[in-house]
Formats: structure tokens, C-alpha cells, sequence
């Protein structure tokens, strides 16, 4: 009894204590929202910079909204020297041209790869005479190769060396020597629905991981070259490694060699400069021959001339390279001239041609394949296939006519079939 009466005494003085506890927290401190302090100067001060702010953004973006409507009617107001054509005598069409085999023009669309386009054409053309058959090539094939071959120089010369879209055409002779070739319909290289080639992107975002690659000096050649295939792979797809034809299966390498029977070493790349010995092999000096290549064989600008006119009277076809931004070379007329406010025809010589491109008015432009020829009055023209979009603003789709003159001053280097310059040079070897 004494026990039970002591637990009873323990369990109350237990629930006293409770009691007075929960009567303490229920008179405590309560919790409570209020508006948050603001010192209405500090505010005030904030408020006119805010203020500030908005205008100083709506001022900026009516300045940025002028400039914009400034270049838009600075654009449509925009002018440039070029040629009046009337009075000029010139083909009436590519039907009066007389002609080499080729392939209708395809556009390059947005890529710097005229280099390709044009040898790729030429190399169409000289398949057919060789052997008959019409074979579309692919362009990118090539393209996706020599972006290869220009990164590993990049990478072995570590970052002194260019990297970009432009190229010249032996890069093509360089690439297959290599890679071989494939026909247009086993690689498009282009995984766009619209077929339309566009390099913008992808050039840049490999342009952007070399530039990493040098900032941080990692000159892992196979890794690097590894990374980009993986970008042209996401933007132009895959290149075979072998692919059927006429139910044959084959290498791009054995393409070359069986089906197109092309001897790269029968051709043979031709300039015309001061500034190395003529009858003797030299380096092309521009940007664009990334490899330094010295395979250029150098000739006295008649010759140059004379081999061109010689390979096109006979059969063979010429790819050339040269200057197209000129105030003679008229996108709306589908031709190309030289035009006396320039320099006078009977003025167009060695001596003009060095002047100009030692002063940086002759410049490494573009790239196009020489197809026909034909007589005009005084002078010869030469039919041009163009894979640029500027050729595709005249009547003639894809096509332009070079005067003379212009082939003399303006075009820099070819390649042709070694039989054109052994026919016109001598000294030739």
C-alpha cells in the first residue's frame, strides 16, 4: 500500500510539472510575419538607378534598333564597280561552245570546297575519255579526307599551319593517293533532309577544338584526329570503307584503280610567276596549299596560255584557279573580261600578272573546271563550270564565259594531263 501510494504521489508531481510547463510555452514567444524593413532613402536611391537602368537599355536598344535599319538601307543602297557588258561581244550560250564529256554543274552550297567541286569535275571528265564511262564521283568523300589530312598537319606542326574550308585542287591527287574515291551515291556527305551542303558549323566547332588543343598543347595526333571524325561524322555521316558496285563490292582504293583507271601521275599542275625559275617545279605561295606543295611546275605566261588552249582544242578539259572578284566579272551575265579601264588587252602581260599578284589585287579566290572553248569576234572564250552561287544568278545555270584576257591576267594556276604541256613546252620533263 505504502508502495502504490508512493508511484501515485511520483506520476502526479510528474503531470504538475507538465501542466505548468505547457502554461509557460503557451504565454512564450510567438512567431509572426511582418513586412520586411526598408529604409525608404536606400530605396529611393535604388529606385532612381533602376529607373536609370531602363533607360539607359531602351536608349541602347533604340541606337541598336538604328543601326540596324541604317545597315538595312546601307545594304539596299549598297553599289559596286562592275563592267557595262552592252556593246561586248560574247557567246550566246554553252550550245555554242565546243565541248568535253561532263557532268551537269552541282553547287557547293555554303562550304569553302570549290577546290573539290571543280577537280572532281575534271578527273569526271578525263574518266570518260580514258575509258568511256560516265561516272558521278563524290565530292565529299574527298572533302571529309583532306579536313583529316589538314588537321594532322595542324597537329605536327602544332598550330603553325592553316585549318579551314579552302584548299587547291591537288588536294584531291593527295586524298586519293591515300583514301581512294567513292561514286556520288555511295557517300553523300550530308545528312541534311534538303540536301544542301552548309560546313558553317561544323568547320567552326572544329576550328574551336583545335584552337583547344593548342591553347592546352595536347598534340595526341590519332585522339585529335579521333575527335574530329566524330564532328563530321554527327554533320555529314560516316565514309565507307567499302561499297558495292554493279553488285562488286569494293574498296574506295580499288574504285581508283579498276573501275577508273586514273594515273595521278599523269597530271601535272601548272603556274606562271616571277618570282621562281621557270621550266622547274615550286611551291604555289598561298594560304590555301596548306602542305606546301612544290609540285607546281612554272612556265612563261604564253605558254601557260597556249596549254590551256592546246588541251581544250584536243579533248582535254583544264581545271583552273584564280581571282573572280573583279569589276569584269559579271554574275548577271554569265561572263568574265578583262575591261580597259583595267588595262588594255594588248597591256595584259607577265609583267601585269606578277604587279597584281605580288599586290594582293590578284588573290586566290576560287576554283572552277574549263570544259569548252569557242571564237568570239577577236578574242577566244572558254566555257566555265561553276559550282559557286554567283553562277547561279545569270541565264546559263552553273556557267560562265572567260575572255582571253582574263584567262592571261586573272587565273593563276591548272591542273591538266601531262600530254597538253608536253605537246607546248620543250623543255618540259
Amino acid at each position: 500500500m505504502t508502495r502504490t501510494i508512493g508511484v501515485v504521489l511520483v506520476v502526479g508531481a510528474w503531470l504538475l510539472v507538465s501542466i505548468a510547463l505547457n502554461a509557460q510555452d503557451s504565454s512564450g514567444d510567438k512567431v509572426k510575419y511582418v513586412p520586411k524593413h526598408k529604409d525608404p532613402v536606400i530605396e529611393e536611391m535604388k529606385e532612381k538607378n533602376e529607373q536609370a537602368k531602363k533607360k539607359r537599355q531602351a536608349g541602347t536598344e533604340r541606337i541598336r534598333h538604328a543601326q540596324q535599319e541604317r545597315k538595312k538601307k546601307e545594304k539596299e543602297d549598297e553599289r559596286e564597280i562592275r563592267f557595262d557588258f552592252a556593246g561586248v561581244q560574247k557567246p550566246a550560250s554553252p550550245e555554242v561552245f565546243q565541248k568535253v564529256f561532263y557532268f551537269e554543274p552541282v553547287r557547293q552550297f555554303l562550304t569553302g570546297t570549290c577546290w573539290c567541286f571543280s577537280t572532281t569535275s575534271f578527273f569526271e571528265s578525263e574518266v570518260y575519255r580514258l575509258t568511256g564511262l560516265k561516272i558521278k564521283l563524290s565530292e565529299m568523300f574527298t572533302v571529309y579526307y583532306e579536313y583529316l589530312e589538314e588537321a594532322r598537319r595542324y597537329v605536327q606542326e602544332r598550330g603553325d599551319s592553316f585549318f579551314n574550308e579552302g584548299s587547291e585542287g591537288n588536294a584531291v591527287i593527295l586524298v586519293w593517293r591515300e583514301y581512294g574515291v567513292v561514286p556520288a551515291e555511295s557517300y553523300k556527305g550530308e545528312l541534311d533532309p534538303d540536301a544542301r551542303y552548309d560546313h558553317s558549323e561544323m568547320v567552326a566547332e572544329m576550328r574551336s577544338y583545335l584552337e583547344y588543343t593548342k591553347d592546352k598543347e595536347y598534340w595526341d595526333e590519332e585522339l585529335v584526329l579521333s575527335s574530329l571524325r566524330l564532328i563530321m561524322d554527327n554533320y555529314m555521316g560516316q565514309p565507307p570503307e567499302r561499297f558495292v558496285l554493279d553488285s562488286v563490292e569494293m574498296t574506295p582504293q580499288e574504285f581508283l584503280a579498276d573501275v577508273l583507271k586514273l594515273n595521278l601521275d599523269d597530271y601535272v599542275c601548272i603556274m606562271s610567276t616571277l618570282s621562281q625559275p621557270f621550266y622547274a617545279y615550286g611551291e604555289y605561295e598561298v594560304a590555301a596549299n596548306w602542305w606546301h606543295s612544290e609540285d607546281y611546275y612554272n612556265v612563261p605566261l604564253e605558254q601557260f596560255y597556249e596549254i590551256i588552249k592546246y588541251a581544250i582544242e584536243h579533248g582535254l578539259s583544264v581545271r583552273l584557279n584564280g581571282d573572280v572578284s573583279e569589276p569584269g566579272y559579271n554574275r548577271f551575265e554569265d561572263a568574265a573580261i578583262i575591261p580597259t579601264f583595267d588595262i588594255p588587252t594588248e597591256y595584259i602581260d607577265q609583267d601585269a600578272r606578277e604587279f597584281r599578284f605580288n599586290n594582293k589585287t590578284t588573290t586566290d579566290d576560287h576554283d572552277v573546271h574549263l570544259v569548252g572553248h569557242t571564237r568570239v569576234g577577236d578574242h577566244d572564250w572558254f566555257l566555265i563550270k561553276d559550282s559557286a552561287s554567283s553562277a547561279q544568278h545569270g541565264g546559263h545555270k552553273g556557267y560562265y564565259f572567260y575572255r582571253d584576257g582574263y584567262i592571261k591576267l586573272k587565273m593563276l594556276t591548272y591542273i591538266v594531263h601531262e600530254d597538253a604541256v608536253k605537246a607546248v613546252v620543250e623543255q618540259f620533263q
